[in-house]
């Protein structure tokens, strides 16, 4: 999924973590702008959030102070910390596979998120490494799902960083993933099809990611705007004992959760996905069974260099076949 470039903020990234931003009413039954601010948020201490405009703590796009007597309509946006409640710490670690002035490419465990979200903050990659590289300027070019491990690429400084992002605009970088999904019962090694077409295949559909939504609505009537290559690697039974098949996926677009999606249209389900085909109820991260998709390897020519560059990730999938049998 490709990063969009956001607003660029007034305050400073701490302790790895960016300012929020919250978009303000021009109108309303709020005589000011603090007011509209201590109604959304009702669920905290009036007293402490007026204490944070008299603090200067919530500022205007120019990163000026905004008293507790300003006018509702004055700003559209304002920008603040957020108070970051505890974490327990993930117990999966990103490894660092490149890191220079401009791009820096890590190689992202199952169950981290890519950005803060949710209940994760600090807890993600992103802080992490701005943490650890001591860079608040860094900033995903693109995203994985938390579920998905695999390679995820950052831009180091904000100078070079629309030449990577328009890598990905233009669709100039070639991504190969890898899934495994439980052996479909009509699966014939001599014969190998998904819903009854021959593979290689490439399939196609429309996908739509809708706002407050977590899942993909699918629009067979609609033209469609995903594609990816699907493939066979093997198949044969997992360490866990189960029957599986394992393919390599070459994405064409980039829209959200698509390789999730188009492999359950094929009744090739990826193991440990609890949204497609079926959304399952909310249960704590089963560890045991991480979802398994991973982001393989990335080639693309470095738009500053000119050089061709290829990452390969150093992970695998804990359910591939044993013995696999191509």
């Amino acid at each position: 999924m490709i990063v969009s470039m956001p607003m660029p903020a007034p305050l400073p990234v701490r302790d790895g973590v960016g300012p929020t931003r919250l978009r303000v009413p021009a109108s309303g039954p709020w005589a000011t702008l603090a007011e509209y601010v201590v109604a959304k948020f009702d669920h905290l201490d009036a007293d402490e959030l007026f204490r944070r405009f008299d603090a200067g703590e919530i500022v205007g796009a120019d990163g000026t102070p905004i008293a507790r007597e300003t006018p509702l309509g004055a700003h559209t946006f304002i920008w603040y910390y957020r108070d970051l409640p505890a974490e327990e710490p993930l117990p999966f670690h990103e490894e660092i596979l490149h890191a220079d002035d401009d791009l820096v490419v890590i190689d992202k465990p199952h169950f981290l998120p890519t950005t803060p979200g949710g209940r994760y903050l600090r807890e993600s990659a992103l802080v992490r490494l701005r943490i650890r590289l001591d860079n608040p300027d860094l900033t995903p070019i693109h995203r994985l799902d938390r579920a998905t491990a695999g390679l995820v690429m950052f831009s180091a400084r904000p100078a070079t960083r629309g030449a990577y992002q328009s890598l990905f605009e233009k669709r100039q970088v070639s991504k190969v993933y890898e899934a495994v999904s439980a052996r479909p019962p009509d699966w014939d090694p001599d014969r190998p099809m998904l819903a009854g077409r021959p593979l290689p295949l490439v399939y196609r559909n429309h996908i739509e990611a809708r706002r407050g939504e977590l899942r993909v609505v699918v629009d067979e009537s609609r033209v469609p705007n995903s594609e990816t290559e699907v493939d066979v690697l093997g198949y044969g039974v997992s360490a866990s004992g189960r029957a599986v098949l394992h393919t390599i996926l070459r994405p064409h677009t980039g829209r959200m959760h698509q390789l999730r999606v188009h492999l359950a249209a094929l009744g090739a389900s990826i193991l440990g996905d609890r949204w497609y085909p079926d959304l399952l109820p909310e249960e704590p991260d089963d560890h045991s069974l991480p979802l398994q998709l991973l982001a393989r390897q990335v080639d693309f020519t470095d738009p500053l260099s000119g050089a061709p560059r290829r990452f390969v990730t150093h992970r695998t999938l804990s359910e591939a076949p044993m013995r696999p049998t191509p």
